[in-house]
This record gives C-alpha cells, structure tokens and sequence, in this order.
C-alpha cells in the first residue's frame, strides 16, 4: 500500500485543534423531540481493515470487569478483529455513514467501513452498543436482527468540528455524546415487534484514568466500559408522555424519552476523583456536520 506521508502530515496538523465542550441544556427538549418521532416515522415507512492509519499519542487501555485498567500509548488506532471488521459492516452496511434523516443517503466524506475501529463496547443482557471511530469521528452501533430498524450510522466529529480532533482535549476526560440508540427486535410466537430504547453516554480518557461512572439522574449509577482510551454505559430508557398535545408523525400519542442531564466522572488511582461534569445534557448525534 502507497502511504501519502504529505497527506497524513496535512491531516494531523488539522488534528492539533482544541475539543469544544459539550453543548448546554437548551438543545436537549428539541433533540428529545426530533429523535423519538423520526424513529417512530422510520418504523413506519420501514413497514413495521484493516489498515490503521498513523496519528500523534492515542491512548489505548484494556479493562477488566472490575473496572481496572492497564494503559499504554501507541501512534495508531488499535486494528479490527475479524468479528469487529464484520460488527463494523453491518453497522454501516451502506459501506459508511449515512444522513441523519435519509438512511439511504450516504456520507462518504466522513470516511468508509475501511477507516472505522471499534473502539468499546457495552454488552448487557438487552443486547450492546459500541463506540466505533475513525480519525476525524464516531458512529454508534447497536445491533439489531430487524436490519430494516437497524439503528442510522450517524457520524459525529470529535470535538464537534471539521477535521475532528482524537486527541486534543483538556483534562482527563471527555464526554463526546449523551445520546439514544434504538434496538428492534420480534417476539413471540407472532413475532410481534417490540423495540428497547437505551441512553448512552460515550466518551475519552487520558492514561490515569481508572474508572468512570455516570449519574443517570434517576437513582441508577453505572461504571463505564473502557478500552483503548474509550468509555461507553449505557442504561434502558423510559418513554414519558409530551406535554405538548396532538399525535405524532404516525398518528400515535407523542411521548418523549425521559433523558434528565447526566453528571459524567472520572477516578484515577485509589479511586480518587479527576474530573466530574455535572448537567450533561442529552443531544443529537451529528453535531458539527452537515
């Protein structure tokens, strides 16, 4: 393979910019909004690597189920397993990101199947979602037997702004989206459809980081899943009636996901707190794209 070292050289230099923090409270109710009723509209039009590519300091840790962790710095994105290369396609089986709105259209600047890693990993007795990312950003990926359901790959920058920046973010930790994920699935004899809805929160850490936990704000704390310098949790999520009234896009009661800012903290050695973000607030994926 011919390595394009003046390209590279071009891309980590628009790397070097500083990650932005995450947005305030006043895009959560919208974000709420939009997200449950064009999932709703979906089910219903839906008829119901190989190569690692070179950067500066990425920061890979192995955990295990006590949350421990080991670290050490590499120069590039760790490599797919066979099964995460297969897990990362079917994420993507338009062979990239897609439109937010379009799942047909896809979005090929944002990079192809070829330039995603899985990242980390939450697995729990609902299924399990993973943080899977590139240089410039990220998608989640929730597998689903409904492939029709299957959740949009929507791709997010790090730091929320072109290029995206893997690795420059102040402090300890950083908490790159507070989203939702749908998972679709059949039932029964009838196989009737039945669909969970989780809130996840996804983000990075720097080497001293031991562990994270995340304050749903509704009495559950949950210790993230970490690897290679990645977290993921994720918890079931609770549809709660709109105060607004009138039907939604497919003529149902509209109902909103109930997804109250969340507090995000990281623990060093000793269990020793690093840095807690308090008022996370629930947002779209997609942030800083087109």
């Amino acid at each position: 393979m011919t390595i394009d070292e003046q390209q590279i050289s071009a891309e980590l230099r628009l790397m070097a910019g500083e990650a932005r923090p995450v947005d305030g409270l006043a895009h959560a109710t919208r974000a709420r909004n939009a997200a449950v009723r064009r999932r709703r509209a979906s089910w219903s039009v839906a008829g119901l690597a190989a190569a690692a590519s070179v950067i500066t300091s990425v920061l890979v840790m192995t955990s295990g189920g006590s949350g421990q962790v080991a670290a050490a710095r590499v120069e590039h994105l760790p490599a797919n397993t066979p099964e995460q290369l297969r897990s990362v396609r079917e994420c993507m089986p338009k062979g990239s990101p897609v439109h937010n709105m379009d799942g047909n259209r896809r979005m090929t600047q944002y990079g192809t199947v070829k330039d995603f890693r899985e990242l980390v990993e939450y697995r729990d007795k609902g299924g399990s979602t993973a943080l899977v990312g590139s240089l410039s950003g990220f998608v989640l990926c929730t597998p689903t037997t409904q492939k029709e359901n299957q959740p949009r790959a929507v791709f997010t920058y790090w730091g929320f702004k072109a290029p995206g920046s893997l690795t420059g973010f102040p402090g300890p930790l950083q908490v790159d989206a507070y989203t939702s994920h749908d998972h679709s699935y059949t039932v029964g004899p009838d196989q009737a459809e039945k669909d969970d809805i989780y809130r996840i929160v996804v983000g990075r850490v720097t080497t001293d980081v031991r562990r994270v936990e995340i304050d749903w704000a509704d009495g559950r704390r949950t210790d993230a899943r970490l690897a290679n310098g990645f977290f993921i949790a994720r918890v079931p999520g609770k549809l709660i009636p709109d105060p607004d009234d009138g039907k939604d896009a497919v003529g149902e009661p509209p109902t909103l996901l109930d997804s109250p800012p969340v507090t995000v903290t990281a623990y060093g050695p000793g269990d020793q707190v690093l840095k807690r973000d308090k008022g996370v607030a629930f947002g779209p994926l997609g942030r800083g794209t087109e």
